[in-house]
């Protein structure tokens, strides 16, 4: 089992920042690409990030490419989402994942285990 849990989500005005946090627990870490997910009310979840095991390779969806950037230090079971030029439409609870690959998947029923999320809300 690999317990996930998101924090640093919170209300934020357009353009602002925010720099979401994944702490892990359970399992070997650096065996696992992790995943960041997010979920708007009456929307599907969708691939918002994802990292390699070793951090060395890193993939977006088209709507944050540019704003958003996922970084990961292994040493301290952490995965981040640094968040820039926040947008209205990026509002939404946002989850981390973990799958045990090398690489990170973009479909979420890929993924082995999952965060409860952090909500972030982006104010025009």
């Amino acid at each position: 089992q690999v317990q996930l849990v998101e924090s640093g989500g919170g209300l934020v005005q357009a353009g602002g920042s925010l720099r979401l946090s994944c702490a892990a627990s359970g399992r070997t870490f650096s065996l696992y690409a992790m995943g960041w997910f997010r979920q708007a009310p009456g929307k599907e979840r969708e691939f918002v990030a994802g990292i390699s095991r070793s951090g060395g390779s890193t993939y977006y969806a088209d709507s944050v490419k540019g704003r958003f950037t996922i970084s990961r230090v292994n040493a301290m079971e952490k995965v981040y989402l640094q968040m820039n030029s926040l947008k209205p439409e990026d509002t939404a609870l946002y989850h981390c994942a973990a799958v045990f690959r090398v690489a990170p998947a973009r479909a979420m029923n890929e993924y082995d285990y999952w965060g409860q999320g952090t909500q972030v809300t982006v104010s025009s």
